[in-house]
């Protein structure tokens, strides 16, 4: 009940350190983390939905060990660069030239697993990742999350960091923290972007 009303009760998020830049921006330097993900053709929606599920179906017990694995926060999603090409050089978003897009859809595991300790996946199509230590630039918002609000607030990302001088060195990515159900001016909703500081 709690989750309606965007109230996050004993969900890990992974560790990070942050400092303010512009704008309701930060920076923010994430060690390393361990990731369950998959890969989805389907438009941003449905790639979102499917992708929750695999994941969900890995964390609550499919896997080989029937290990149930806690849920993290956040949901992260972003394009599949292998699957995608880029418009143009002035695009704020990655799109495809046409048909469907691949989505990385991504759950971060607990800090206390290990790439050892974890149980392999029962569906081949969850894939265990480590992700390195990393800089990203965050924008943080409530409200909606649809593909037209996520393409605004990436170009707003973009827009304030070329602003400021600073260069992503990778793609962006979406981070969801609360489920589709919370009221939306409650959600809390990401873009990050890597960054070379």
């Amino acid at each position: 009940m709690l989750s309606v009303a965007g109230i996050r009760v004993g969900t890990e998020e992974p560790r990070y350190t942050a400092r303010p830049l512009i704008d309701g921006v930060e920076i923010r330097r994430y060690g390393p983390r361990i990731a369950a993900e998959t890969t989805v053709a389907a438009d941003e929606e449905a790639a979102r939905s499917a992708g929750f599920r695999r994941l969900a179906g890995y964390i609550f017990g499919g896997n080989h060990q029937d290990r149930r694995i806690a849920m993290t926060a956040p949901v992260a999603e972003q394009v599949d660069q292998r699957t995608s090409q880029k418009i143009a050089m002035t695009a704020p978003v990655a799109q495809s030239l046409g048909g469907e897009e691949g989505w990385i859809i991504r759950f971060f595991v607990p800090a206390k697993w290990t790439m050892d300790s974890l149980p392999r996946p029962d569906d081949e199509r969850v894939r265990l990742v480590t992700l390195p230590a990393e800089s990203v630039a965050v924008l943080r918002f409530t409200g909606d999350r649809g593909p037209d609000a996520i393409a605004a607030r990436t170009k707003q990302l973009l827009e304030t960091l070329r602003a400021v001088g600073f260069a992503p060195v990778g793609e962006p990515a979406t981070w969801l923290y609360d489920p589709p159900w919370t009221i939306p001016f409650r959600r809390r909703n990401e873009i990050a972007i890597p960054v070379d500081e």
